[in-house]
């Protein structure tokens, strides 16, 4: 019996052996694929888990976004009135002087010089900090992530306050020469319109788009500048007032201006700052509207036939008091629809998906 069974398994070794490399092999496969499918399983969920702890830092850093510009807008009011203070013309004219023409033409001046400046520069607070704060969220969010690598860290807390600093631009040198530009273009188009001509609200928008387009375009005149000028200084003075003794925080700080000021520079931002720009000028005309048509119904009530059009003087005083609702930090019309616009929003997630990913570590 037993030679029998030992020449059968002779007679079929081969059978048996492959037969048991098969079960074998199927069997160290299995294992393998287990394996594998685990590591897979443990690698997703590791992304996963990472991908939501990054989703809730750029949310949580959107609201931080959105809290900064509120908090900031009273003191880049308060800067555009001490620049262009209507308020002691106003006073002046209570106490009918002699020159009372010459009085009421700058007022005219000043009143849409600083509405439309505090258009630009609200639009301007918006999608400036948007570019910043996700810079720097996206460092933070690269810092949290590498810390237990010993990595030293990209965005230290005084890098952080030193570049966020460079925001102090658009309150300071940039407002001032931001209202010599928008000055310029409001004399030019606003200059010969006389007190006591009659406008419409379609009118009043086609003086808006003359001064937007001489600020925007320039007039041929060599001291035009961009838009993203009055965000940002030049290289060169950033490097020269840097110039003695960098540390390397410095150098840290120099590097996250020159990225600020390639974004700022992008097709993309223009876009963007574009967009902010149209919505603000439109929630501005929309302000006059609501005077226009409550001047309508008094004067439908009066039977009058002139109820389109109203003095120029009129008007002036609807225009000054505009700034107090266009750079309000309670939450108004204008800014939340400057907050809320889906372009910014898609804006500020490209800047953060770009600073945040690792990649960055290279650079």
């Amino acid at each position: 019996m037993f030679s029998s069974t030992w020449n059968f398994l002779k007679r079929h070794k081969r059978k048996f052996i492959f037969a048991g490399a098969f079960v074998g092999g199927v069997y160290f496969l299995g294992k393998y694929a287990q394996k594998k499918i685990r590591e897979m399983q443990e690698r997703e969920a590791s992304e996963y888990i990472a991908q939501a702890r990054r989703q809730f830092h750029f949310e949580s850093n959107q609201r931080t976004c959105n809290m900064t510009v509120l908090s900031m807008l009273p003191t880049l009011r308060e800067a555009i009135l001490h620049h262009l203070n209507s308020e002691s013309l106003t006073t002046l004219l209570k106490s009918k002087p002699a020159n009372k023409l010459d009085i009421w033409e700058d007022l005219k001046i000043i009143s849409f010089t600083r509405s439309v400046v505090a258009v630009y520069s609200t639009c301007m607070l918006v999608v400036l900090l948007r570019v910043q704060l996700n810079i720097i969220g996206g460092y933070l969010y690269l810092d949290n992530s590498v810390s237990k690598s010993g990595m030293m860290p990209l965005a230290p807390p005084d890098v952080q306050q030193q570049y966020l600093s460079s925001i102090q631009h658009l309150l300071g040198d940039g407002l001032s020469e931001m209202i010599t530009a928008v000055k310029k273009a409001v004399q030019n188009t606003l200059g010969g319109v006389s007190l006591k001509q009659s406008l419409s609200l379609q009118e009043l928008e086609q003086h808006l788009n003359q001064i937007r387009a001489q600020v925007e375009e320039g007039d041929g005149g060599s001291t035009h500048r961009p838009l993203s000028w009055y965000m940002m200084p030049d290289e060169e003075n950033t490097l020269a007032a840097q110039a003695c003794g960098l540390t390397e925080n410095d150098v840290t700080t120099i590097k996250l201006l020159n990225e600020t000021r390639d974004m700022l520079e992008s097709p993309d931002f223009g876009t963007v700052l574009n967009t902010c720009l149209n919505r603000g000028f439109n929630r501005f005309l929309d302000n006059m509207a609501e005077f226009f048509r409550n001047l309508w119904e008094v004067t439908c009530h009066s039977k009058s036939l002139s109820a389109k059009k109203k003095f120029f003087a009129k008007i002036i005083p609807i225009v000054n008091g505009q700034i107090h609702s266009i750079c309000s930090e309670i939450p108004s019309h204008f800014v939340q629809d400057l907050l809320m616009i889906d372009q910014v929003k898609e804006f500020a997630a490209n800047v953060y998906e770009t600073f945040s990913t690792s990649h960055e570590l290279q650079k």
